[in-house]
């Protein structure tokens, strides 16, 4: 397996899931904390919401899961949403931040 290439599909993937809220995408927004990959294809992801009491909290982890099970070379899905450390918008990608006017 490539994992470069799952890796590449699964941000990819990533890059669909918008927070209702914010047009820019869950990825760029720097909510990804990580991803890791076995040989296997299990893909373990890390991820956090701008805020504890974001209104997504209960929708936005179960389309992230969602999204990757459909990655062609995915077996299984762990996702953890955790929020620590909390999100800052220092964790936004430049382009996130252009794209909000975040600077």
């Amino acid at each position: 397996m490539d994992k470069q290439a799952l890796e590449e599909r699964i941000i990819a993937a990533l890059k669909t899931v918008y927070d209702p809220e914010i047009p820019v995408d869950i990825y760029e927004l720097g909510l990804i904390y990580e991803i890791d990959i076995r040989d296997d294809g299990f893909v373990r992801v890390s991820m956090t919401l701008t805020s504890p009491m974001c209104p997504v909290a209960e929708i936005l982890p179960m389309e992230v899961q969602q999204r990757l099970a459909e990655v062609d070379g995915v077996t299984e899905v762990d996702l953890s949403v955790v929020y620590d450390p909390p999100w800052t918008k220092d964790k936004m990608s430049e382009e996130a931040r252009l794209m909000l006017d975040m600077f």
